[in-house]
C-alpha cells in the first residue's frame, strides 16, 4: 500500500471515528462545538506555523551572502523538485536536526542545525535537505493540522460530553470514552505522522536523487542525537527528520511515536536504491 493511500485511509478513519464518537456522546451540537474550537486551536498554528517554530528555536535566516554553500544546495534541490525558493535558516544548536516548516510552498522555511552541518558528508546533508523539501512538496504541513484538528475536535467532544451529555447515560461508559477516544485518536495521529515520514524519505531520495545518502544520514543522525539532547518542545517533534527525544522505540511505544524506527526507515531507501522501492 502506497503512503499516500494509507494516510488517506488514515485520515478517513479519523473523520468516521469522529463522527461515531462525536453522535453516540456529544449529538449534533456537540460536534459541530467540538469541530469549530478544534478548528479555532488548530488555524493560528498552521498560518503562523513558520513564524512560531522559528521564534521557538532562535533560528537565524541565512541567504547566498552569510550561508552561501547550503543556500546553493537548497536552492539546486529546490529547482529538481520544482518548488519556489524557501527561506533557509540555521538553528543554534549542537543536536544534529532539521525541520521544514511553512503552511504552503510558497510560504516554506527549511531550517537545518549548527550540529547537523558539522555532522554530515555534502550528501548526506543534501539528502535531509531533499527530505524537508519533499515535507514541502507533499503538503504535511497541512495534512498534519488536519490531523491535529480532528484529533482535538474527538478529545473536546469526549470532553463535552462528561460535562454535558445526558446524564441518563452510564458514567463508566462516560469516563471509558473520556479515556479511550483521544487515545484512539492520537495512535491514529501518530501513524499519519510516520506515513509521512516515509513517504519524504521516499521522495526525498527522489529529489537527491541518492536515497543511500540520505539512508546514511539518518544512520549517523541516530547517533548523533542520542549523544547530543536538545531543548526542544514535545509539540514540536513531529517536525524533525529525527525526534529530537529519540530513543529506542521497540513494541507498543512505537505506536505512540510520531516517526518511524530509523532501522525500517534505513532498510527502506537502501531497496530504493537498489530498484526495488520505486
Amino acid at each position: 500500500m502506497s503512503n499516500g493511500i494509507r494516510t488517506a485511509g488514515l485520515m478517513a478513519a479519523m473523520i468516521v471515528l469522529f463522527a461515531l464518537i462525536g453522535q453516540a456522546i456529544g449529538g449534533q451540537q456537540g460536534m459541530v462545538m467540538a469541530f469549530g474550537f478544534a478548528i479555532a486551536m488548530n488555524f493560528a498554528g498552521y498560518w503562523f506555523s513558520d513564524k512560531i517554530v522559528l521564534r521557538m528555536y532562535k533560528a537565524t535566516e541565512v541567504d547566498s551572502v552569510t550561508a552561501p554553500e547550503l543556500y546553493e544546495m537548497v536552492d539546486r534541490l529546490r529547482q529538481r523538485a520544482n518548488l519556489p525558493m524557501p527561506k533557509v535558516y540555521v538553528i543554534p544548536s549542537d543536536q544534529p536536526n532539521a525541520f521544514a516548516t511553512g503552511r504552503n510552498p510558497a510560504n516554506s522555511a527549511v531550517a537545518v542545525t549548527n550540529g547537523i552541518a558539522r555532522l554530515l558528508s555534502r550528501d548526506e546533508l543534501e539528502g535531509v535537505i531533499a527530505h524537508e523539501l519533499a515535507h514541502i512538496q507533499n503538503r504535511d504541513i497541512l495534512t498534519s493540522t488536519i490531523a491535529a484538528t480532528l484529533a482535538s475536535a474527538i478529545t473536546l467532544v469526549a470532553r463535552f460530553a462528561l460535562f454535558f451529555g445526558d446524564r441518563n447515560r452510564n458514567v463508566f461508559a462516560s469516563l471509558a470514552m473520556l479515556i479511550l477516544a483521544p487515545i484512539a485518536a492520537m495512535l491514529i495521529q501518530m501513524a499519519i505522522s510516520r506515513s509521512r515520514e516515509y513517504a519524504a524519505d521516499r521522495d526525498g531520495g527522489i529529489i537527491c536523487g541518492n536515497p543511500n545518502a540520505l539512508a546514511s544520514a539518518l544512520n549517523r543522525l541516530q547517533t548523533g542525537v542520542a549523544a547530543r539532547p536538545m531543548d526542544a518542545n514535545p509539540s514540536t517533534a513531529h517536525m524533525f527528520i529525527l525526534n529530537p527525544f529519540a530513543g529506542a522505540m521497540g513494541g507498543m511505544r512505537s505506536l505512540f511515536s510520531t516517526h518511524p524506527p530509523t532501522e525500517e526507515r534505513i532498510r527502506r531507501l537502501q531497496e530504493q536504491a537498489a530498484g526495488r522501492r520505486l
